[in-house]
């Protein structure tokens, strides 16, 4: 079909297409390839550049198998990584190698390769409607999404973690399908962690056959499987309850539906509360601002604890003299600018190029420049972080046990729709997602739409300083680690003994030079 396409609108058959898909078309009488990626980066296509050559591929473990093949670590991707937490394409971690942006398609003819933008929906413009027009197209788009991607010859079901977004996709699903919908969640023993109840409330409310699965997950053991899995370092430690859930999930079903993509659409994160009290702080007189940045606030004692309110206040407060921009990457970067700064060793510094990893943050707020702050960063977050981050984190998850995952909020209809919504109809108070409680009312029960965002995580504050403890000590202050020449000793030595005596919290930290060690193991010195 995608052949017959291509020979009838060339080039601009990829406008036709909706859902996920990274695509090679060899076009013969024209003599040129036709890489393909879909519009918001579910899917992954890496290439390599070579005198008359491409190499390309959805893994970049398989391009590393071809002869010849160099492996050069890239020092720009590494500062990324420990920005992002993931290496931004268009970047590799390798130097050489790239990754096709989303809504991005590559021609490659006579050895010379044309990467252009197909999808670029007007991010800047704003339709001033009522909020319950924009629910009843919400309402329609949603459940054509849904139904679209219900379309399986195989066993489908549902991710379920009890919050607005996949309790809608849920409810819709039940309410086009003639049969019970599978149904499935993941619990940890940490209860600020588990979110089990709520998907068992969503579960009795539409009749689903649910299955629950209580892990106690084995961080020293999945490391490894997530290094090999992943091809480049990979910070986000939620890509363990993924994991276990995609495992579990592909012994019942084939296809699963997620809830992915809401909260970048509908600004349900909490940073974006942050960005919203910030802007009526930079409305305020300077020496009021000054005063709410001011070194007082920055003094606040650090916590041990992930999800602590004093630890939210001082990142807060941290940034505050920053300009928007800085400061929400200031909010959101594992390692900021001054600790990456205190963190190399001169010999990295003389080799990193002079960029600055904000430039990526930078590109994607630039699509919705003049909106309000809060649709501007959330709308930056789609075309950042959802591809960056989510994306790989749930293909690669699921894919590694041949799950498929379909996010219907993901529809390039529904996204466009989202993107013209006033910031009023999503977000107000403070508490995003207003249009989804309003066009799904009848799908959302009220326990649902009160409770607060949890988030899909783990509690890495606790394994540091417990089943983690031991192993992230020897392999960070491993002389085989420190010898890399990367990371100043003293430093790293600060990160690990400063959380495992619970000074502070800097399990997210730990994480992302560990995962980042272990990768190095796998890939560079094998």
């Amino acid at each position: 079909m995608i052949v017959h396409l291509y020979e009838d609108e060339g080039p601009h058959f990829v406008d036709h297409l909706n859902g996920m898909f990274a695509l090679a078309l060899w076009d013969g009488p024209r003599r040129q390839l036709v890489l393909a990626r879909d519009r918001l980066g579910e899917k992954p296509l890496v290439y390599r550049l070579e005198p008359g050559r491409l190499l390309f591929g959805s893994e970049l473990k398989s391009l590393l198998e071809v002869p010849t093949v160099p492996r050069a670590l890239d020092p720009q991707a590494v500062d990324a990584y420990l920005t992002y937490q993931y290496v931004p394409h268009p970047q590799s971690i390798f130097r050489g190698f790239s990754k096709l942006p989303p809504g991005h398609l590559a021609i490659y003819r006579e050895g010379r390769l044309e990467v252009r933008r197909y999808w670029q929906p007007d991010f800047q413009r704003e339709d001033d409607r009522p909020i319950d027009d924009y629910a009843g197209q919400l309402r329609e788009l949603l459940t054509s999404a849904v139904r679209l991607r219900l379309e399986s010859e195989v066993p489908l079901g549902a991710f379920l973690s009890g919050g607005t977004d996949s309790t809608i996709i849920v409810g819709l699903m039940q309410r086009l399908l003639s049969q019970p919908v599978r149904t499935f969640s993941i619990g940890f023993p940490v209860p600020e962690y588990d979110e089990t109840r709520y998907a068992q409330l969503v579960a009795e409310r539409f009749g689903t056959v649910h299955q629950e699965f209580r892990v106690e997950p084995d961080a020293v053991g999945i490391l490894p499987k997530l290094v090999w899995h992943y091809d480049e370092p990979f910070a986000d430690s939620s890509a363990v309850p993924t994991w276990y859930v995609a495992e579990l999930t592909r012994q019942h079903v084939t296809v699963a539906l997620t809830g992915d993509g809401g909260d970048e659409l509908f600004a349900g994160y909490p940073r974006y509360r942050a960005v919203w009290l910030a802007q009526g702080v930079d409305r305020l007189p300077r020496l009021l601002r000054r005063l709410a940045s001011a070194r007082f606030w920055q003094r606040l004692p650090g916590s041990a604890r992930q999800k602590s309110l004093l630890r939210r206040l001082r990142r807060f407060t941290e940034a505050m003299g920053q300009p928007p921009l800085r400061r929400y990457l200031e909010w959101i970067a594992i390692f900021n600018e001054w600790r990456r700064a205190e963190l190399y060793t001169d010999d990295f510094l003389r080799v990193l190029p002079d960029a600055d990893p904000m430039e990526f943050l930078a590109a994607g707020a630039a699509q919705s420049a003049g909106r309000d702050p809060v649709t501007w960063i959330s709308l930056a977050d789609l075309v950042t972080y959802l591809p960056g981050d989510l994306m790989t984190k749930v293909d690669i998850a699921s894919m590694a046990h041949g799950l498929e995952t379909r996010p219907p909020f993901l529809d390039h209809r529904v996204v466009e729709l989202a993107a013209r919504m006033p910031l009023r109809h999503k977000f107000r108070f403070g508490k995003g997602k207003r249009i989804l409680h309003r066009a799904f009312a009848d799908l959302l029960p009220r326990e649902i739409r009160t409770r607060p965002k949890m988030g899909f995580g783990v509690p890495l504050d606790h394994w540091f300083r417990g089943p983690l403890a031991g192993f992230a000590r020897d392999v960070l202050l491993d002389r085989r680690t420190l010898g890399r020449g990367l990371f100043r000793p003293e430093a790293v030595a600060s990160l690990v003994e400063s959380h495992l005596a619970g000074r502070s919290d800097h399990s997210y930290r730990l994480w992302a030079l560990l995962v980042f060690e272990l990768w190095q193991r796998q890939w560079l010195d094998g």
